[in-house]
C-alpha cells in the first residue's frame, strides 16, 4: 500500500502546522504548549475563506468559554460537578451563538484552568496565547493554497468538446432514426466532468475573499442546465422513427449548434439562425399521416428545447460583468461559443 495515496498535501500542511504551533508555544513560555498544536489541527481548512471563519469563531468562542467558566469556578470551585455545570451553560449558547466549531478547542483550554485551578489573569493570557498562535499558524498556512485554475480550464475545454460530440451524434441519430449509443456514454461523461469542475470551481471561488473566480461557478451552474435540456433532448430522439424532409432541417441545426458551441459564444446569433429554422419548419406542408406528425412533433419539440439550451447560455452571457468578460473572455478568439 503506497503511503502517498494517504499523505496529501493538506496532511502535509497540518502536519508542519501543528509542529510548528507548538514549537513556538514552548519558545515564548506558554504552559501546555501542545494545545497550541491541537488547535491547528481542528483550524486547517481546505479553503481561505473557511480559515478565516473558523478563526474568528475560535475567538469568540474561546472568549465565551474562559468567562462562562470564570464565573463558575469562581462560585462553585473547581472540581468535575463544576466542569459539568460549564459543559450545560457553555455548548449550548455557543450553538445558539453559532460557535460550534469552536466548542471542542475552547473546552481544551478551560481543562487548564481546571487543572491549574486557578482564573488568575495571567492563565487567561496563556489560554488566548495558545488560541492565537495556534489559530494564527493554520491562517498563515491557508493563505497559500495550490491553485485548481487551470484543471478547471481545462475541465471546461472537456465538457465543450462533450457538448459538440454530444450535439454531432443528436444530429446523426435524426438523419438514420437509430439511437446512438454512444450519445448514452458522452452524456454521463458529461456529467461526471461538470461534477468535478464544479467541485473544484467552488473550491477555487472560497479561496478568494472576494468574488474573483465565481465566474467559474456560474459557468459550470450553466452548462449543469443545459446538461440537463440534453437528456431531454436525447428522449425526443426515441420517437423519431422515419425520415422526412424535416430531418434533414434539424439535423443541419444541430450540426451548426455543434460548430459553434464555445465558452465565449454569446448565442445570439444562434439564436436568431434558430429562429429562422423554426420558421421554415412551421412554413412546411402540413403531416399526411400519424406517423409523420408524431415524427414532426417530436422534432420540433427537439427544436424547441435547442431553443432552451441557447437561451440558458444568452441569459448566462448578459449577466456577466465586463470585469468577467475582460478577464476571463479577453484571451479568447471572439466569435467562437
Amino acid at each position: 500500500m503506497k503511503l502517498r495515496k494517504y499523505v496529501g498535501y493538506r496532511t502535509f500542511k497540518t502536519a508542519i502546522g501543528a509542529t510548528l504551533a507548538v514549537l513556538i508555544a514552548e519558545y515564548v513560555g506558554l504552559s501546555y504548549a501542545v494545545s497550541a498544536g491541537v488547535i491547528t489541527v481542528l483550524s486547517v481548512q481546505s479553503t481561505k475563506r473557511k480559515s478565516i471563519e473558523i478563526a474568528l469563531r475560535r475567538l469568540g468562542s474561546t472568549t465565551l468559554a474562559l468567562a462562562v467558566a470564570v464565573a463558575v469556578f469562581l462560585l462553585l470551585g473547581y472540581s468535575a460537578w463544576s466542569f459539568g455545570i460549564y459543559l450545560l451553560l457553555f455548548i449550548p449558547t455557543a450553538a445558539a451563538l453559532n460557535l460550534n466549531d469552536g466548542i471542542v478547542p475552547s473546552t481544551v483550554l478551560v481543562t487548564h484552568l481546571l487543572v491549574e485551578e486557578s482564573v488568575a489573569f495571567s492563565w487567561i493570557l496563556n489560554e488566548y496565547g495558545i488560541l492565537v498562535i495556534g489559530a494564527g499558524i493554520a491562517l498563515l498556512l491557508n493563505t497559500y493554497m495550490p491553485s485548481v485554475e487551470k484543471d478547471i480550464r481545462a475541465a471546461q475545454k472537456e465538457v465543450e468538446e462533450l457538448f459538440r460530440a454530444i450535439l454531432l451524434s443528436f444530429s446523426r441519430s435524426i438523419l438514420t432514426q437509430k439511437k446512438d449509443h454512444e450519445a448514452e456514454d458522452l452524456l454521463q461523461k458529461l456529467d461526471a466532468t461538470l461534477k468535478r469542475g464544479m467541485d473544484k470551481a467552488q473550491r477555487l471561488s472560497s479561496n478568494y475573499l472576494s468574488e474573483s473566480f465565481v465566474y467559474y461557478v456560474r459557468y459550470m451552474e450553466m452548462r449543469i442546465k443545459q446538461y440537463e435540456v440534453l437528456k431531454i433532448m436525447s428522449d425526443h430522439l426515441n420517437h423519431v422513427t422515419r425520415y422526412y424532409e424535416q430531418n434533414r432541417l434539424v439535423a443541419s441545426l444541430s450540426e451548426l449548434v455543434s460548430d459553434q458551441f464555445h465558452e465565449i459564444n454569446t448565442a445570439k446569433e444562434l439564436m436568431e439562425d434558430l429562429c429562422d429554422y423554426l420558421e421554415i419548419f412551421r412554413k412546411q406542408d402540413l403531416p399526411k399521416t400519424r406517423e409523420e406528425f408524431e415524427n414532426r412533433s417530436s422534432l420540433y419539440q427537439y427544436i424547441r428545447d435547442l431553443q432552451r439550451l441557447l437561451e440558458i447560455k444568452k441569459k448566462f452571457s448578459e449577466n456577466l460583468s465586463e470585469y468577467d468578460k475582460e478577464t476571463f473572455w479577453k484571451q479568447k478568439k471572439d466569435g467562437a461559443a
